[in-house]
């Protein structure tokens, strides 16, 4: 009996002894026994053997050695229990919620219910309150936060909201974005559902290719719907994507309804509104209820903008372009060594999406300079539509996006210039940033005010360039002319 006592007692010691060591040296240092501390007087060195430490306590978890709380994680209705040999010591010293639950105990087990996905990392969880690493899964993230919610754990909890929020764009058979976003919805964490929101808006095109499209809610579905920020290709392509998540879903009419009326006709062209009119399963079934919206998406395209402002509320949403990234409404452009010197850059767009404008062209200037000084030090143009630069080694990066020319078509409307700067993550092309300055500015003043571009391995660069791509957004402007 003495001998038992004795032995406890040193577990004891030796697992406090362990966490005491483990305390003061928390920060973690990989191959190297010694180490030169700069901060130390008189050249001291300290020894650092903080990992093999972490090894020990590894091992004293997987044996069970000086336990003295047996976990009873019990999956919430069904009979399967997973038992771990724990120690009180390190739970009650990384969680307040298992301090209260060993106080309140009855034996020596601690029965915990959790949820099948819970319960089936609940050991992983453990080893973190040992060990103080972790390797994570795209389909565990959200397990594992809810175990660090739910036992306090905050430095793990914030660490996986800080993985999630860089891991939006790594490739899973299902998609995981969604059910990000559900989950910060459910919790309240706006900063994770404000980074999946920005991401599935920004990415838009590739999300509506992928299966995760399917699963989106009516209410995610009718959020994005209203965005103006939405990246890709054009108002057809999520058109297309609605009647399909429609077919696939079969939500109620009112949803339906609500998610057409939604779709802005002015984006699209006649001729493709016309096939829709006719072709459109969608279209044809719920035609009704969309019939004001596509008459006057047609008189849009069929007079002039100054004309239909006599008349209209041109600054409604039918009539605002999102990011389409089609030839008619900007261009990609890729800077091969942009701290290199200065590039121009030289394209066309539509002067407008009405039917009345597509015609008519508008070539615009492009100049990308990685070394630029503020608007009131840089010269003047010296001749129409050419840009000279001034350039200082202090600079930031800037980019001015001008009309070449001027013409009496541009009364009444004025142009949103989008420059969206791609990246890549986990392997994949993304949107990294997106920057919007309108006419009266002629450039964006925070362009890359954050990156450095200097650096190979830049997170703004993908294979040393700059993947750019600009989008020219026509508004139009009804108090202008006074209506009728």
């Amino acid at each position: 009996m003495v001998r038992s006592c004795e032995q406890g007692i040193l577990a004891w010691v030796y697992v406090g002894t362990l966490l005491l060591l483990i305390h003061f040296h928390s920060f973690t240092v990989r191959g190297a026994a010694l180490k030169q501390e700069v901060a130390l007087d008189n050249g001291a060195t300290v020894l650092n053997h903080s990992m093999s430490l972490v090894q020990r306590m590894e091992t004293l978890l997987a044996m069970g050695n000086g336990s003295d709380v047996t976990l009873r994680v019990q999956t919430i209705n069904t009979d399967e229990v997973k038992v771990i040999q724990a120690h009180s010591l390190v739970l009650t010293m990384q969680s307040d919620v298992f301090e209260e639950l060993l106080l309140t105990r009855n034996n020596s087990a601690l029965v915990l219910r959790e949820t099948s996905d819970c319960a089936a990392i609940f050991d992983k969880f453990i080893r973190y309150l040992y060990c103080g690493d972790i390797s994570v899964r795209l389909d565990q993230a959200i397990s594992l936060h809810k175990l660090a919610s739910k036992y306090h754990v905050w430095g793990l909890q914030q660490g996986l909201t800080q993985y999630m929020t860089q891991h939006l764009s790594s490739d899973s058979p299902t998609g995981h974005v969604v059910g990000w976003y559900n989950y910060a919805l459910q919790i309240g964490d706006m900063t994770l559902r404000d980074c999946c929101l920005q991401y599935l808006s920004w990415n838009l095109s590739s999300v509506l290719q992928s299966e995760e499209w399917g699963s989106i809610s009516e209410d995610l579905l009718l959020s994005l719907l209203q965005r103006s920020d939405l990246i890709l290709q054009s108002e057809l392509e999520l058109y297309e994507a609605l009647e399909a998540w429609i077919s696939q879903n079969q939500p109620i009419s009112a949803t339906v309804e609500s998610a057409l009326r939604a779709v802005r006709y002015g984006m699209i062209p006649p001729q493709y509104l016309f096939r829709l009119q006719k072709q459109s399963p969608l279209m044809l079934k719920y035609y009704e209820s969309i019939r004001d919206l596509l008459y006057l998406a047609f008189q849009f395209h069929s007079a002039s903008p100054i004309q239909l402002a006599k008349y209209f509320d041109v600054n409604c949403s039918i009539f605002t372009p999102r990011n389409y990234l089609s030839s008619s409404w900007g261009s990609p452009w890729v800077i091969n060594n942009p701290t290199r010197d200065d590039r121009s850059f030289s394209f066309q767009t539509q002067l407008g999406p009405s039917g009345h404008d597509s015609s008519k062209r508008v070539t615009w200037n492009a100049l990308f300079s990685p070394r630029w000084l503020p608007l009131s030090a840089r010269s003047t143009y010296t001749e129409l539509g050419a840009m000279q630069p001034t350039r200082t080694d202090g600079g930031r990066p800037r980019i001015i996006v001008t009309p070449a020319t001027s013409s009496p078509d541009f009364a009444g409307v004025s142009f949103q210039k989008t420059v969206i700067v791609m990246a890549r993550q986990q392997g994949k092309i993304v949107v990294r940033h997106v920057y919007n300055f309108h006419q009266s500015t002629e450039e964006a003043g925070d362009f890359l005010v954050d990156a450095d571009l200097q650096r190979r391995a830049s997170e703004y660069l993908i294979d040393s360039s700059l993947y750019l791509h600009i989008v020219i957004k026509p508004l139009y402007h009804t108090l202008l002319v006074s209506r009728k």
